[in-house]
C-alpha cells in the first residue's frame, strides 16, 4: 500500500464512497438516473446545467411534485438533485461524462453513444465499489466495516449523506431569516448584480411587493423591477406566484420585470406560468444559494481536494 492510502483524508474519502454507494445500491434510489441524465444530455445538445437536466427528466418521466420537491430534512438539500449528483460521479468515473467544471455537465464521446437501463447502471456501480474495496486490499474487512460504522454515527446525526453537513447550510440560514431582514437582504444581493435605486416596501403598504429597484442595461435603457421575497421551506403554492402578478399588473407603478424569489422551491405549474409570462423570472432556493456563491456574499469559499483515481493507479502496483 503507497503512503497516499495512509492519509486519513484519502482513507475518509474513500471509505464514504465505497460506504454510499453501498448503501445507495441497496436502496435503490439513485442507480434508475444514470441512462436518464445521458438520455437529458443527448437532447439537450451535450451539455447543460443540472437545473436543466433535472427539470429534462422531471418532464420526460413525469415526475411528481413531491419527488422533486422533497429535501432532506436538516440539511434542506433536494433529494433528487442529490441522487442526480451521485449519478453524475459514477458516470464521470466510467468516462460517461466529462469532469467539466463551472456547473456544466457535459457528455465524452463515449458518453454520446453510451444506453444505460437500470441492469447496466448496476453493473457500473457493483464495479466500483468492487473497485474501492480492491483499493483497500491491505485491510480486512472488519476494518472496513468498523470504519463504516463510525462514520454512520456521524452521518445518522443528518439527512444527505455527506460530511459536510454537520455545518448549518446556507439555504438553514436564510430560511431562519426574519422576514423583514431576508427582504432586506435580497435587496442587497440585487445590489451585487448591479440593480440600483432599491426601495424595500413598507410591510402594511406593499400589496404584495416587497420591492422595487432598476437595472441599467445599458447607457440609454433601465429597467424597472418589482420583487417578492418569501421563506418557505416547502414548494410555495402556486396561487401565491399568480397574485403575484396580479399585482404586479395591477399596481399603479409600471414595470418591465417581477421576480420571485424564494428560500423553498416552486410547483411545474408555477414554472409553466414564468414560461408564459415575460415578466416573471422566479428564483428558487437552490437558485438563490448559486446567486449568492457567485458573487461570494455572505460565503467564504472552501477548496476541497480529492484524489484523482486515475493519477494514483500508475503507482499502485507498481514493482
Amino acid at each position: 500500500m503507497g503512503k497516499w492510502l495512509d492519509c486519513f483524508f484519502v482513507d475518509l474519502w474513500l471509505i464514504k464512497h465505497y460506504k454510499m454507494a453501498k448503501k445507495k445500491t441497496s436502496k435503490n434510489e439513485f442507480i434508475k438516473w444514470f441512462g436518464p441524465i445521458l438520455d437529458a444530455l443527448r437532447d439537450l445538445g451535450g451539455s447543460a446545467k443540472p437545473r436543466e437536466i433535472a427539470q429534462w427528466i422531471g418532464d420526460k418521466h413525469k415526475l411528481s411534485e413531491q419527488i422533486l420537491n422533497a429535501r432532506y430534512e436538516k440539511s434542506g438539500v433536494l433529494r433528487f438533485h442529490n441522487q442526480l449528483a451521485w449519478g453524475r460521479q459514477y458516470l464521470i468515473w466510467e468516462d460517461l461524462l466529462e469532469t467539466s467544471s463551472h456547473g456544466v455537465w457535459t457528455l465524452s464521446k463515449k458518453g454520446w453513444k453510451a444506453i444505460l437501463n437500470e441492469e447496466t447502471a448496476h453493473e457500473i456501480v457493483s464495479k466500483w465499489i468492487k473497485y474501492f474495496q480492491d483499493i483497500k486490499d491491505g485491510k480486512t474487512p472488519d476494518k472496513i466495516e468498523t470504519k463504516t460504522r463510525q462514520i454512520d454515527e456521524i452521518e445518522d446525526e443528518i439527512d444527505g449523506g455527506t460530511l459536510e453537513n454537520i455545518r448549518p447550510s446556507l439555504i438553514d440560514i436564510l430560511q431562519n431569516i426574519s422576514p423583514t431582514g431576508f427582504e432586506h437582504l435580497c435587496g442587497r444581493l440585487l445590489r451585487e448584480y448591479d440593480f440600483e435605486n432599491i426601495q424595500i416596501s413598507q410591510r402594511s403598504h406593499d400589496g404584495g411587493i416587497d420591492g422595487y429597484a432598476t437595472l441599467k442595461l445599458n447607457p440609454f435603457v433601465n429597467m424597472s423591477v418589482y420583487f417578492q421575497c418569501k421563506r418557505y421551506k416547502d414548494s410555495v403554492p402556486t396561487e401565491k406566484v399568480q397574485a403575484f402578478i396580479g399585482v404586479m399588473e395591477t399596481n399603479k407603478r409600471s414595470v418591465e420585470k417581477g421576480i420571485f424569489i424564494t428560500t423553498g422551491s416552486f410547483a411545474k405549474a408555477a414554472y409553466d406560468i414564468e414560461k408564459n409570462n415575460i415578466k416573471l423570472e422566479l428564483i428558487d432556493g437552490e437558485k438563490l444559494v448559486e446567486m449568492f456563491e457567485k458573487v461570494k456574499l455572505g460565503v467564504t469559499p472552501k477548496t476541497i481536494y480529492e484524489p484523482d483515481i486515475d493519477f494514483f493507479e500508475q503507482y499502485r502496483e507498481m514493482k
